[in-house]
């Protein structure tokens, strides 16, 4: 899962200070690398390893001139996630395109064979996009005619058959020199796109975001997401061009609602923040009907659980606490790149406030429990902090299969859910009650916000993936790959 940003701005404009403003409003779903494409008379490139506030400064800011630009912060779950892997990237022949993506190209290694290792081609990076970039860049160069502009037509074509060749789920900006902005969604709309457009005194600005907290930080006004399928290309003259190029049915990931995405973002219409607010009153709907123990207090596990937790406290209430300090100078566990820089960071990340938890049973509120790190320390940290008993309870259900989509949930051997009941699960994570919120409710409260999406991916819950493409096969040779880069990862550091 990562963030990127693309922008269109009037002629004479540089862009890159809002792009620089929006990837820092995005760090939050990538702290591997960031980087920023520009483009005058030639592109300007600022890539490097870290957050954003760590790779760009006045100096390198100042030679990102241009009105058309992309910008990334990743996220690995495909390569090395060395420097050479950091997004966007850019091919100046056989037409300029500079690139970046969210998400995850499932059948990678068969497009590397094809378009690369049996052509003699070579690319300069492990990363995913590398392999879009080159699909859409020899479309596009195999419509063209000397003397002739590309043309809406071109880029949809294009388009399409990257759609053709690419499996997986991906969301794609991209900015052609002399041409405009491109931005399309995978053929099953698993991850999220949102388009935007403002007027200013110096004329008319386009960006297509991850997020549309991106698009706010920047004073756009959200004009729609795109669809399951569907590009949008804005060109010389300034009209936005939309063409649906797929009849899949639309599949977003329910995990961007459940702990990807800010609170104060719409993806597909749906409020984050609303949808969290309605998981937390299944919850407490869920928990009495169980005839679950009232705990003494609800506490939330930072920070994306804090909306359920506050829903949840009062429909059921009981009175709601901030027993637990995050660090704000520590990143999110879940996409760290290896197992011990997650396990050595949760300590660091978090500290219970005693007064909250001596003498009192205490209901946890977190968004998910995927591999148990986080939740059984913190279950500790409660008990060492004087809770008389320790109650847990999940926005979500019990993840159980793997995530070739985007997610680094690459192994079901990491699931601390994986083959074991809720009774086990419980004992292993060392609480004395444990509910996952059900997986209808779950679905129930996020079609709320836009009853139009009918279905939501929920693979890493069910194993059902939409695509329809993933194989054990598939499957094994994502899980290998990953593991492998974890341990390059671990090596270095």
């Amino acid at each position: 899962m990562c963030g990127f940003i693309g922008i269109y701005g009037p002629d004479g404009v540089d862009v890159a200070g809002e792009i620089y403003e929006g990837l820092l409003a995005v760090q939050h779903r990538g702290q591997d690398a960031a980087g920023i494409i520009t483009f005058t008379d030639s592109f300007h490139v600022k890539k490097g390893l870290g957050l954003v506030l760590e790779i760009f400064n006045e100096k390198n800011m100042s030679r990102l001139r241009g009105n058309l630009g992309v910008g990334h912060v990743r996220y690995p779950t495909v390569g090395r996630g060395s420097k050479d892997d950091a997004q966007p990237f850019h091919l100046t022949f056989p037409v300029g395109v500079a690139m970046a993506h969210n998400g995850n190209v499932t059948n990678f290694q068969e497009l590397m064979e094809r378009h690369f290792k049996s052509s003699g081609t070579r690319m300069n990076s492990t990363c995913d996009v590398e392999v879009i970039l080159f699909a859409f860049a020899s479309a596009l160069n195999g419509r063209l005619r000397p003397g002739h502009n590309v043309t809406a037509d071109d880029v949809f074509a294009a388009v399409k058959k990257v759609y053709q060749d690419v499996k997986g789920a991906y969301s794609v900006v991209a900015v052609l020199p002399d041409v405009g902005l491109v931005a399309f969604r995978d053929p099953y709309g698993i991850k999220p796109c949102v388009f935007g457009e403002k007027t200013t005194k110096v004329g008319r600005f386009f960006a297509c975001a991850s997020e549309s907290v991106v698009l706010d930080v920047n004073g756009y006004e959200r004009s729609f997401d795109l669809d399951a399928g569907e590009a949008v290309f804005v060109g010389h003259d300034r009209k936005v061009q939309r063409r649906k190029l797929s009849d899949k049915p639309h599949r977003p990931c329910i995990f961007e609602l459940v702990y990807f995405a800010r609170p104060d973002s719409f993806l597909d219409d749906i409020s984050v923040y609303k949808t969290r607010r309605r998981f937390g009153e299944a919850l407490a709907r869920q928990w009495k009907d169980a005839g679950a123990p009232m705990p003494d207090a609800i506490v939330p596990i930072p920070d994306s659980s804090r909306d359920a937790a506050l829903a949840m406290a009062m429909e059921l209430g009981v009175p709601y606490r901030e027993g637990l300090v995050k660090n704000r100078y520590i990143g999110r566990t879940f996409i760290m790149p290896s197992q011990s820089s997650r396990q050595s960071s949760i300590r660091r990340k978090m500290n219970p406030i005693p007064l909250e938890f001596e003498g009192k049973d205490i209901l946890l509120v977190d968004d998910s429990i995927v591999r148990g790190n986080t939740a059984r320390r913190i279950v500790d940290m409660a008990r060492e902090a004087g809770a008389k008993k320790v109650y847990l309870a999940s926005c979500s259900p019990p993840l159980i299969a793997p995530c070739p989509y985007g997610i680094d949930m690459a192994t079901k051997r990491e699931f601390v859910a994986s083959g074991k009941t809720n009774d086990e699960v419980a004992a292993q994570l060392g609480v004395d009650y444990l509910v996952y919120l059900d997986r209808e409710s779950m679905n129930a409260a996020a079609r709320a916000g836009n009853p139009r999406v009918e279905k939501f991916c929920n693979a890493c819950f069910t194993g059902d993936y939409p695509t329809g493409d993933i194989t054990l096969e598939r499957l094994t040779a994502i899980e290998g790959e990953r593991l492998t880069s974890r341990d390059e990862v671990s090596c270095e550091s």
